[in-house]
């Protein structure tokens, strides 16, 4: 037995010293006559309580010997996900190379040295089924989570000793959670031994399928697609499926074998009803995997019309230009406010166009408080100078951007000039420093852009790529139709841009290139700035059938609409997996956009197959009114998700949003093993990679860890409920004898 702590004998003897007198210094002196033999009891009772609770905080432990079963053990994790089927070497799978590693090569190698016990991995650890080889084992796991197997097996050994963990795997991790930083903190190292071949003779995959936000255009989306080829530089065709049904195929030439080959679709989704677009490469001559020359991506209908607020300082052409172009627009819903100067009293007059549930709250000039500017989702600040907005007004709009997720755009000369926005909360918002002027020059690659004419628009190589620009069909088409634009007749002089800023298109000024249109994320929302004047002239001096003017404004107003949040929304996911368990996010907020802690949510969703279920929802975020719940992923196909959220009573919002399941077959991307991944866990723990042909030097590798002793085992004497009871015994046994005997 020893004694928790550092604590010296003689401290101890002191402690135990100091109860004994306590115990009899409270009987030593008494009101109440007691004989000897009382008084000996008393002195007796105290004092073993007190010995009792000073041997408890000395804490004193029982140390043993080593159980039996701490003896070495060493085991062994076999991946059995879905690409361990695949077939390398003649008419044997990775799982049979691996099933024969585990339980014929590595028992060999390591003679009997150490207890073995085989696990399997794929969603979750698993005792490997009972039999005399690796015939037993099947590989029908949808992923392999090797950071989850990990850490189960080690939480499982934690009282063993263990040398060392074996893990037999293609390399394919197809977890959540990065396995290297699983074993970083120096648990027991981690052996890897690789599976299946490095290279492929011939091999077609899908990379990447991403869905770009729609344009105005045709009402058009951009389907960037990577794909490659791997061991055949042969071209290849890229096909598009809406729905199933064929619609589109794109012959594309990768400039080397394994090199990504990058094509872009244009798409006119249905707007009143979720899409389901496929990539499909159809298969290649001796193309051994098929599972991964397929993708898929959902894309969900715009929903409900953005609506639109446009505050203009003063009347002019480019309000009225401007008005005109959004109004035509049925996707958007737009309201503005025009001052017009003052009445005979002094006070500001505007003409106000609104719906006639919007109208009252701009009889002012602005919104008169966050519910009834949170109802827009982008606002359009046109020529407005910072005597026309309160500083209320100001942090409203700044909030409009950063919390409630709209998107702000500014422009106009007034705006920009001495007595505009800069320096006010809204300068915070925008991609260009207004108050910093002089600094946004910008040099034009072959030089300063001499001899070009004064405040022509060049768009920039990120602008040909972005949503607002793209009034073209293509980059090349999108660059040309802006250089054949009219020249501006002014671009104010603003400052550089912020971090995080896009400059999408430049104008020509004396000797040099401003910026002309620039974007960003700010916040949960998005921001913009058109420096240029008389954008109006594009719509005068172009043709008649030549709608970029159009074009342009709609589009830069969908996008800084785009994706604005509902006061009550779920939360964006990416994808869904099968056979997993995936979490829903429900965001509930009031008209103000503050958050909701003690809503009464419910939350829905259809599986494939027209079957529902309720998810059960807990807050887990009061600060952003965050509720969470969990559901278990069945079949591949499309899921629909509906929520509402009410609060005493009244319904605070309803959303609802289209996932995917098993758009991807993650497990199959890539077929060939990947060592970099199998090092890098092996590095990170402080093991080894071991190649399959390589596993007789495993014996070597782990005897550098059986010299270290086995962990003894420490049983606390103090901390149980028979100690607890015996002091609680002695005092009340105390209390009663005191009593009887005329004692307080």
């Amino acid at each position: 037995m020893r004694v928790a702590g550092a604590v010296p004998v003689w401290v101890a003897v002191l402690l135990a010293s100091g109860a004994l007198l306590l115990a009899w210094g409270a009987y030593s002196r008494l009101l109440v006559p007691l004989t000897r033999g009382r008084r000996v009891i008393l002195v007796a009772l105290r004092a073993t309580t007190l010995l009792l609770v000073v041997a408890c905080l000395l804490g004193p432990a029982r140390v043993l010997p080593p159980d039996a079963a701490t003896d070495p053990v060493v085991p062994i994790l076999v991946d059995i996900s879905r690409s361990m089927r695949l077939l390398d070497a003649g008419s044997r799978s990775r799982i049979d190379v691996a099933g024969e590693i585990a339980t014929v090569g590595i028992p060999a190698a390591l003679a009997g040295r150490y207890a073995m016990e085989i696990w399997t991995f794929g969603e979750q650890l698993a005792p490997a089924p009972t039999g005399p080889d690796g015939a037993s084992l099947s590989a029908d796991a949808s992923r392999s989570d090797v950071a989850g197997a990990l850490r189960a097996v080690r939480e499982r050994y934690r009282d063993r000793r263990v040398p060392g963990i074996i893990l037999i795997s293609d390399g394919g991790d197809t977890g959540a959670e990065d396995a290297g930083a699983v074993v970083e903190d120096g648990a027991a190292p981690v052996f890897t031994v690789g599976v299946g071949a490095t290279t492929t003779t011939s091999d077609l995959a899908v990379l990447d399928v991403s869905a770009g936000e729609a344009t105005l255009a045709a009402s058009s989306i951009d389907l960037t697609v990577s794909a490659v080829s791997r061991g055949n530089p042969s071209p290849f065709d890229v096909r598009v499926l809406e729905n199933g049904h064929p619609i589109d195929v794109r012959r594309v030439t990768p400039a080397a074998a394994g090199s990504p080959v990058r094509t872009v679709f244009a798409l006119s989704p249905p707007r009143d009803a979720v899409t389901l677009y496929t990539i499909e490469l159809p298969p290649g001559s001796g193309e051994a995997v098929l599972d991964n020359n397929r993708r898929s991506v959902l894309i969900e209908p715009p929903g409900r019309r953005r609506r639109v607020l446009i505050v203009e300082g003063a009347p002019g052409f480019e309000h009225a230009f401007l008005q005109r172009a959004l109004a035509a627009d049925e996707g958007l819903e737009v309201d503005s406010v025009v001052r017009k100067g003052r009445d005979a009293r002094g006070a500001a007059t505007y003409f106000v166009q609104a719906a006639e549930a919007r109208a009252p709250q701009l009889a002012s000039g602005f919104p008169s408080d966050r519910a009834a500017l949170f109802t827009y989702d982008a606002l359009v600040l046109a020529n407005v100078e910072a005597t026309d907005l309160s500083r209320v007004q100001m942090e409203m709009t700044a909030a409009f951007a950063g919390e409630r997720g709209g998107g702000v755009l500014v422009l106009g000369a007034h705006s920009f000039g001495p007595r505009g926005l800069a320096g006010t909360p809204i300068d915070e918002v925008l991609p260009l420093e207004l108050s910093r002027r002089g600094n946004s020059v910008l040099r034009a690659p072959g030089g300063t852009g001499r001899g070009r004419q004064r405040h022509a628009v060049t768009v920039t190589s990120d602008g040909v790529e972005h949503p607002v620009m793209r009034i073209g069909a293509n980059a090349d088409e999108t660059a040309r139709r802006w250089g054949a634009l009219p020249p501006l007749t002014g671009v104010a002089e603003l400052g550089g841009p912020r971090s995080g800023a896009q400059i999408l298109a430049l104008a020509q000024a004396p000797d040099e290139l401003r910026p002309l249109v620039a974007v960003q994320r700010y916040g949960q929302g998005r921001s913009m700035v058109f420096a240029g004047e008389a954008s109006w002239r594009w719509r005068m001096q172009m043709p008649s059938s030549d709608r970029a003017y159009e074009l342009f404004w709609r589009q830069a107003v969908r996008w800084l609409a785009a994706g604005t949040p509902e006061p009550v929304s779920i939360a964006p996911l990416t994808a869904m997996v099968p056979q997993e368990v995936a979490s829903l996010g429900l965001d509930v907020r009031d008209e103000r956009f503050n958050p909701v802690p003690d809503a009464k949510v419910s939350m829905r969703v259809r599986m494939p197959g027209s079957e529902e279920r309720e998810i059960a929802t807990t807050l887990v975020d009061s600060r952003t009114g965050r509720y969470a719940g969990d559901i278990r992923v069945g079949q591949p196909g499309v899921y629909r998700i509906r929520a509402e959220a009410h609060r005493g009573g009244v319904l605070l919002g309803e959303a609802e949003r289209w996932v995917l399941a098993g758009g991807e077959d993650l497990e199959t991307a890539d077929p060939r093993l990947n060592e970099a991944v199998l090092r890098r866990i092996s590095r990170a723990s402080g093991g080894q990679y071991v190649a399959a042909a390589n596993v007789s030097s495993l014996a070597s590798l782990l005897s550098v860890r059986e010299g270290e002793p086995p962990a003894q085992r420490v049983e606390p004497l103090w901390h149980n409920a028979w100690v607890f009871g015996a002091v609680i015994l002695l005092l009340a046994a105390e209390w009663v004898l005191r009593r009887r005997w005329g004692m307080r």
